[in-house]
């Protein structure tokens, strides 16, 4: 028994010098693979069997690129020619051609993206504005001329609809409110007219207002680089999902920053939607103009300073709010029973009801609470 005992413990004492030394000297010969899978990694290749889904977005920019499409404005412009001198020669050859005017056009690059098979496209107001003439061209190089169907100046959004080409690839609208602060995100577009392009960034953050862009504001912030020619283009989540359209940045030089703006789909969605049906957008309107608190007005109005509200700090002659009693130092304080704390609160509120519903605003009134019943108006359209 204890000669058994000496052999297997010279064994055991064997073994693990072999071990020490393997893994000393070699101790890639101990990893899964050996030296095929070192080789790979020297290659650049992921090891045979590794899951690479999770850091690849390649399959949802496939689902969505298709979708999006570069949009090429035309202006015309009016230039007069130089009138002739009143010379015989010249007026032999050309006649009388004074005021004679020839049109040059000017054309701008953008973004866009198929939300319906049947050829709407959704883009920026800013990217159409003023245009004359409107091509379209998708990914797989296929060309159409498109009209406006209706804009939004105040959310800077308008809807296209392509003359013949029909059965497009079209977007997946994400479901609303679906992203967080931290999702991954893509922008798709055509920046700088070089192409169709795929940018990656997180979001930064949701509900951005006060940037002075639009009339109604709530964009997501993204650092995904959008550039010029990107307005108008897709803002994707990693499964191909549409869930902005990139609308704007912040940008100190003309190129991204990191610091970009989409419409959320909620918002956008609602818009196209109603110009579809319509043509245009309709909104609530009390004909106010409102202020922000100040802890400095609070006092003025003998108000705790932490006090919130909007003042009211004019009122349109015979306009909604008129009508319904609104006065000029009223406070607002709510609306149908929901606060409001600030100007844009305000106007957002007042802009989803429907003209012709009847609104209830809580309010102060030289520091006694009030409450009005205010029939609402529709928001006067902007001229394009």
């Amino acid at each position: 028994m204890r000669r058994y005992w000496l052999i297997f413990a010279q064994a055991v004492t064997v073994c693990l010098a072999i071990l020490f030394v393997v893994t000393t000297l070699r101790p890639d010969l101990l990893r899964l693979g050996g030296p095929a899978t070192s080789q790979q990694a020297a290659n650049g290749r992921p090891p045979a069997g590794r899951d690479v889904g999770a850091v690849s977005y390649a399959d949802g920019v496939a689902r969505a690129a298709p979708s999006v499409v570069n949009v090429f404005t035309t202006k015309h412009v009016n230039v007069p020619l130089i009138p002739l001198p009143d010379d015989p020669v010249l007026r032999e050859f050309f006649g009388q051609m004074p005021g004679v005017s020839r049109r040059e056009a000017s054309t701008s690059l953008g973004s866009g993206v198929i939300v319906n098979q049947d050829g709407y496209v959704l883009t920026n107001y800013h990217v159409v504005q003023a245009a004359d003439a409107i091509e379209v061209a998708l990914k797989d190089g296929r060309r159409d001329v498109a009209k406006v169907v209706g804009a939004d100046p105040d959310t800077d959004l308008a809807v296209l609809k392509l003359a013949t080409l029909r059965s497009l690839p079209a977007a997946t609208l994400a479901p609303d409110r679906g992203l967080r602060v931290g999702d991954v995100v893509l922008a798709i577009g055509n920046p700088f007219g070089v192409g169709q392009t795929t940018t990656q960034g997180i979001v930064s953050a949701l509900g951005r207002n006060g940037l002075g862009l639009n009339t109604y504001e709530s964009f997501i912030q993204t650092d995904a680089a959008i550039n010029p020619g990107n307005s108008g283009g897709a803002l994707i989540d990693a499964y191909g999902n549409l869930v902005g359209i990139n609308t704007a940045i912040y940008s100190e030089s003309g190129g991204s920053m990191g610091i970009g703006f989409a419409t959320p789909i909620e918002i956008a969605r609602k818009v196209m939607d109603e110009i579809v049906k319509t043509g245009t957008v309709k909104r609530g309107w009390l004909g106010v103009e409102p202020q922000d608190m100040t802890p400095e007005l609070a006092r003025a109005f003998n108000l705790d300073r932490s006090a919130t509200g909007v003042i009211i700090a004019g009122v349109m002659r015979d306009g909604p709010g008129a009508r319904g009693g609104l006065r000029v130092g009223d406070i607002v304080q709510s609306v149908n029973g929901k606060r409001v704390a600030d100007t844009i609160g305000l106007l957002a509120e007042i802009a989803q009801l429907p003209p012709g519903q009847r609104a209830t605003l809580g309010i102060l009134r030289a520091g006694k609470p009030v409450e009005l019943a205010v029939m609402v108006g529709t928001r006067p359209g902007k001229p394009r």
